[in-house]
């Protein structure tokens, strides 16, 4: 069961209450013989989910459907703790490095974008959002959202304090090939350093979200020397 899926989780909620109060639940299922009311409030979810057809087979702009997007990976089976668990233990968190180790591509050069483009791309949260108005990809590019965990530049009122802060970043690391590679696998793939954080893998092998051109960019705002970033 996969306790950290939001849809997941307010299904379940759902279901409990639905199935404590005695309540009908539809299956949805043409010619199913499925006993839903032998089921568990988790099993119930994931039933409604994945075998009801309940959400629409829609595309998803980073490819597949809302089926695709709502079943996770191996790596978040790996970092969905259940409820008996409160810490991550070292052989998970060697499964999941190593996972991200082997989905990570490195490109052949990293070099610095261009920070302006950069700090665009860290204050936007547009991208992937699905509904009554979905996110075009082709009207207007998707961000990487970084100012809603982090602090870049403290003047910026719109930061978050979820992840830490950045502030001067590349003033205190320097341009090293060796922190423009770190910098480029942490964005791409956090899961490498940081076993099942909450930071979504940018550029793996389960989706793209942002293009190595764009990660450039975000990269040139946290390190060079003129971003504002590094200059407080």
């Amino acid at each position: 069961m996969f306790k950290k899926n939001a849809v997941a989780a307010g299904m379940a909620a759902f279901a409990s209450v639905a199935l404590a109060a005695g309540c009908a639940v539809a299956d949805g299922s043409k010619g199913s013989d499925v006993d839903i009311t032998a089921m568990s409030a988790e099993e119930l979810a994931e039933h409604l989910i994945f075998e009801t057809n309940s959400f629409r087979d829609q595309e998803m702009q980073e490819g597949g459907n809302w089926s695709d997007r709502m079943t996770q990976d191996e790596l978040q089976k790996a970092c969905s703790f259940d409820n008996t668990r409160e810490d991550l233990d070292g052989e998970t968190a060697g499964q999941v490095v190593a996972m991200a180790r082997a989905g990570y591509e490195a490109p052949e050069s990293i070099e610095l974008g261009d920070w302006r483009k950069g700090a665009e791309l860290a204050d936007s949260g547009f991208g992937y959002r699905m509904g009554h108005n979905n996110d075009d990809h082709g009207q207007r590019e998707q961000g990487g959202n970084c100012y809603n965990c982090h602090v870049f530049d403290p003047r910026v009122s719109t930061q978050g304090t979820i992840g830490p802060s950045l502030e001067n970043y590349g003033a205190q690391r320097g341009t090293s090939e060796a922190v423009l590679r770190y910098v480029h696998e942490v964005i791409s793939n956090p899961h490498q350093y940081f076993p099942c954080t909450q930071m979504p893998r940018f550029n793996s092998d389960r989706h793209q979200l942002l293009t190595d051109e764009q990660i450039s960019h975000i990269m040139a705002y946290l390190l060079d020397p003129e971003s504002p970033v590094n200059n407080q």
